[in-house]
């Protein structure tokens, strides 16, 4: 069997513990879509965001990451049917303690890892897949922008890149 490189997903020397804005969107494995239903066809009634239970638990962990971490803020979120679109703010740089080597100890991984623990034990089972997308918030309108996206993503759910039919 070759070996499989995998991409780098990560950008390469920066720090993701440096305060700032990010974007993070999670999925399922396999983009099984368990967390959420939209219902309505988006042309005659405005679609509609119904949470699984699945859906519910994350919903719930993500507002209670930020007791968690002091130094984080998850200021917007959407649950997808199959996967999740986080906004978070760090507010503070800060290292890690553990003896694990950087990126693995910068807040974001740490926080991502932690978010997807948590909802496993709930779930009683891994619904998540591998890794996940992240993209540095470079600016306000970069910002605003993922911002309106996050707002409108379920209303745009068929023609997203992760749709899947039922």
């Amino acid at each position: 069997m070759p070996f499989v490189k995998r991409e780098r997903l990560r950008l390469e020397n920066y720090s993701y513990s440096c305060p700032g804005a990010y974007f993070i969107t999670i999925c399922t494995k396999n983009k099984q879509c368990i967390f959420s239903d939209v219902v309505g066809d988006g042309v005659h009634d405005v679609p509609k965001l119904i949470l699984t239970e699945y859906g519910k638990i994350v919903a719930r962990e993500l507002e209670t990451m930020n007791s968690l971490y002091e130094n984080i803020d998850v200021e917007k979120f959407i649950v997808m049917p199959n996967h999740v679109h986080l906004l978070v703010r760090v507010l503070k740089s800060s290292s890690g303690s553990s003896g694990t080597p950087t990126p693995t100890n910068d807040v974001i991984p740490r926080f991502v890892s932690t978010l997807k623990r948590y909802c496993n034990k709930s779930f009683g089972e891994n619904v998540w897949q591998r890794s996940y997308y992240d993209h540095i918030i470079r600016d306000d309108k970069d910002y605003l922008n993922i911002w309106q996206y996050i707002d409108c993503n379920y209303m745009k759910w068929k023609i997203d890149r992760f749709y899947k039919p039922k």
